[in-house]
């Protein structure tokens, strides 16, 4: 394919061109133009001091034609010339897309990757892997724990989320557009969010904890020295909903369900030291279902996109694709029906496409809701807690929502919880 290069009318001084070929230096004196062959990869136009109606020549290794008496064998010599397109006004030969367009051909070919890029993307994707075990492995066991144990364990999550959420809040790319919540505001409200489990799990529901948080919260700002704002409020109380209230759906869905399921052989023989055959709930069964249908979900979707993704799902996440989102419900409707069997709960088929439907889409829209907060931050991450993970929203957004509606669909649809 003939490349080209196209000049309109403007003055010219001498014209140096380096091709992209590693040999020797030749030079080509001329009347209008030198060349300089080196072993760099720049283009270099110099402003002109004769005028010149037009340059152009087409070079595609075996043809060349005349530019104004340059020789043939400058380019027959030399077949891998420039390819780029330089555009000139009159009195500017450079602007800055002719300046990038002429960076990009000195980069790498297509399809190099440098060595270095290569044992970083190797040693993020260990990172990944081994936080990764260690993270499921230590939620796995504080699951299976229950209790105040499992309580606890969620609120320091809670906290460490509710700080990462405050400080998306305070970046620039949402704080230039509203006026933040004081400092002051954001850690108790980060305080308030790491109580709201513990209450959960001590008054047994949500109401009164959250009705006064959100009374000490609204009196703080109304409060202060400084004129409050409407956008204080509301990113405060979105703050205490997202990262407090819902997560507490997770106690009452663990630790509030305890009705025994001893309707299979791996409850009857349950260990003592998880509490005995009696700890083997109805509310253990369903966020082991719910959080493994979750996962199931996550990893089918990324797997989908990669083979089959082809139509964007949404300009929130660019990444995410009609295809992988398919797949992805695929995997987790499956995975919710074979736990379903195995642990005998819930008892109809139907049933467990249904929770499975409703965990897929639980964390969909928890995943975009997070991605939304960070596009609008203008950051990739929310934290960088976890080596190769980010932060902590990173890795539980897709839990956030699901929890309430797990929590919904086993106490309202299904009779005796589906025993």
């Amino acid at each position: 394919m003939a490349s080209s290069i196209e000049f309109d009318r403007f003055n010219l001084i001498p014209l140096s061109l380096t091709p992209i070929c590693n040999c020797h230096s030749h030079h080509h004196p001329c009347t209008s133009s030198q060349f300089h062959h080196s072993s760099t990869r720049t283009l270099t136009l110099t402003r002109p001091r004769c005028s010149i109606s037009r340059i152009g020549f087409f070079v595609d290794g075996s043809r060349v034609r005349d530019i104004s008496g340059l020789p043939k064998s400058v380019f027959l010599k030399h077949p891998r010339i420039i390819t780029a397109v330089a555009r000139a006004e009159p009195g500017r030969l450079f602007d800055d897309e002719s300046k990038e367009e002429v960076n990009k051909c000195s980069s790498t070919t297509a399809g190099e990757i440098p060595t270095s890029e290569l044992k970083q993307k190797n040693s993020q994707l260990k990172k990944r892997v081994v936080f990764g075990l260690g993270i499921g492995i230590s939620a796995g066991g504080v699951v299976l724990a229950g209790g105040w144990f499992f309580t606890v364990a969620l609120a320091a999550a809670v906290y460490v989320g509710a700080r990462e959420y405050f400080e998306l809040v305070r970046s620039r790319g949402i704080a230039d557009g509203m006026t933040p919540p004081p400092r002051y505001v954001s850690r108790v409200c980060s305080v308030i969010c790491a109580l709201m489990p513990v209450l959960t799990l001590y008054l047994g529901q949500i109401d009164v904890s959250v009705t006064s948080a959100a009374f000490v919260v609204a009196m703080a700002l109304l409060m202060q020295r400084r004129l409050p704002r409407f956008a204080q409020l509301t990113s405060a109380m979105f703050g205490l909903f997202y990262c407090g209230y819902l997560p507490c759906f997770w106690v009452k869905l663990r630790c509030g369900l305890a009705v025994p399921a001893l309707n299979t052989r791996l409850g009857a023989s349950w260990p003592i030291i998880f509490g005995g055959p009696t700890q083997w709930t109805v509310g253990l069964v369903a966020t082991l279902i719910s959080i493994s249908s979750i996962i199931a979900a996550d990893t089918f979707a990324f797997i989908g996109g990669k083979a089959f993704g082809r139509t964007p799902l949404t300009d929130i996440s660019p990444k995410k694709t009609w295809e992988g989102a398919l797949v992805g419900l695929g995997g987790c409707i499956a995975t919710s029906v074979v736990l379903s069997k195995t642990f005998c709960w819930p008892t109809s088929t139907l049933s467990a496409v249904a929770f499975g439907f409703l965990n897929f889409f639980g964390s969909l829209f928890g995943d975009l809701t997070e991605s939304m907060i960070k596009r609008d931050a203008g950051v990739k991450d929310s934290g960088s807690l976890i080596p190769g993970h980010g932060g902590i929203l990173d890795r539980v957004d897709s839990y956030i929502f699901t929890g309430a509606l797990a929590y919904s669909f086993v106490k309202m649809l299904l009779p005796l919880y589906g025993v």
